[in-house]
């Protein structure tokens, strides 16, 4: 059994809302029929300020079910075009949170790969050259700390491919804790992965006003390491 805490606001105004997704939350619907973050987010709205009515409220990004973290919603039309361009010209600064199995060989560095998704089985591979069809994908990560095989990494995606941080930091033999897809050798008891959306930095796409957003996860691994990003 998987259970699920409830999402968290991290800021809201009149064209944003941004939610702490927990893991095992899909942000939005699938084959399951599961509710999501987006159904959580819009019945938030609509209870708080009493709105008749559907709630226009759409997500910007995704991250993956088993993942936790920072998700922005966009509350308006305009809001909601902005950021997606904002998206599209990777002018989104995304820094996430990884416990990894082992250690990689250099304290930081940067992946490059070619990443094809094969949709039946939800698998992505990663290459290291083109080939067909398949994506290219970059991230930059620093090691923040290493104890009982594992370490903590900052990684720091260029672009957003589907599972790409996942997939590229188990190129380097340090998949994520949990994460039996990429080859950890156990899952967690709460079927999560330590997989963490951390900070997040753009250009408001109404106010125009350069914003940066926090959010630490609850881990027990690593917590004093984490608590001191913080400060």
């Amino acid at each position: 059994m998987i259970v699920v805490k409830d999402p968290q606001v991290i800021y809201e105004d009149n064209h944003l809302l941004l939610l702490n997704k927990p893991s095992g939350w899909l942000v939005q619907g699938d084959k399951t029929g599961d509710k999501t973050l987006t159904d959580w987010g819009r019945e938030y709205i609509k209870k708080k300020y009493n709105k008749p009515g559907e709630v226009f409220l759409h997500p910007t990004h995704r991250l993956d079910r088993p993942v936790s973290g920072i998700t922005v919603f966009a509350r308006t039309s305009k809001a909601l075009e902005r950021m997606n361009k904002l998206f599209r010209d990777d002018n989104i600064q995304k820094t996430y949170l990884a416990v990894v199995k082992g250690k990689p060989e250099n304290d930081h560095g940067k992946l490059i790969h070619w990443l094809y998704k094969d949709g039946q089985k939800n698998l992505v591979k990663a290459y290291k050259k083109p080939m067909g069809s398949a994506k290219e994908a970059e991230l930059d990560y620093e090691l923040l700390g290493n104890e009982d095989k594992h370490s903590l990494l900052k990684v720091m995606p260029k672009t957003g491919r589907s599972h790409q941080i996942r997939v590229q930091l188990a190129s380097m033999k340090t998949s994520i804790k949990g994460d039996l897809k990429y080859g950890y050798p156990e899952a967690n008891p709460d079927k999560s992965i330590h997989l963490h959306a951390f900070q997040i930095s753009f250009v408001h796409p109404v106010k125009k006003e350069s914003v940066t957003f926090t959010c630490t996860p609850k881990w027990r691994e690593f917590k004093h390491q984490i608590d001191g990003l913080d400060r």
